[in-house]
């Protein structure tokens, strides 16, 4: 998957961003390639997001890291006893999840964080091929209405499907999707989205994927 590049548009994107940086990430070496999901491979709850952010997932290599979405996301994570410390900085900051996995519907930071959805269809196989390698997937928390639509395209259960949601839930086969508002800045900063509001969505995950850590 990191030697994808069936959309022109972010791989011409991912480089650039990798080439030209941030001022304040100037001395580092960008990823600048399609990130890699992160987690427990024994996972029942999977929290898919947006896609990589240009400075965040881009930068550092690894879903989330090094982003102000990240760091409520893990901060949300570790409070729910998912994952072992409460922010992720980097690859090798330490950070382990436990019961839980985290990807992306789109592998490549897009311009202003909007995908198309030729894109999200083009990177949807990758996410077909890694919840086949998650059997005792049970919940997938989705972040936002674009992850929504990304993985109800994919599993393709029978018609009318459910509009996104924030606490929005819906079955379908062995697994319960939970709508919860993206970590972006957009929503955590204005209030849309606030850490109780987090905490009460990934709680939910914990109950429906069986309660108990494994």
């Amino acid at each position: 998957m990191t030697a994808c590049r069936r959309c022109p548009r972010l791989v011409q994107w991912r480089e650039q961003v990798a080439r030209e940086k941030r001022a304040s990430f100037a001395a580092e070496q960008y990823w600048g390639k399609p990130v890699p999901a992160f987690g427990d491979p024994d996972a029942r709850i999977v929290v898919l997001g947006l896609a990589p952010a240009a400075h965040g997932g881009n930068r550092t290599g690894r879903i989330f890291t090094g982003d102000r979405s990240g760091d409520w996301l893990f901060a949300a994570l570790w409070r729910a006893g998912l994952a072992n410390q409460p922010e992720s900085v980097s690859r090798d900051d330490g950070l382990r999840l436990r019961d839980c996995w985290v990807t992306a519907s789109v592998r490549c930071a897009p311009p202003a964080n909007r995908p198309t959805p030729a894109e999200r269809d083009n990177c949807g196989d990758w996410l077909d091929r890694e919840l086949a390698l998650l059997p005792r997937a049970r919940v997938i928390v989705c972040l936002g209405g674009f992850a929504w639509d990304a993985v109800l395209r994919r599993l393709r259960p029978p018609r009318p499907w459910p509009k996104f949601g924030h606490g929005e839930e819906f079955a379908t086969g062995a697994l319960t999707l939970v709508g919860c508002y993206h970590v972006s800045q957009q929503n955590t900063f204005t209030g849309r989205l606030t850490e109780p509001m987090l905490d009460a969505v990934f709680a939910r995950a914990r109950e429906l994927a069986g309660g108990t850590l494994e």
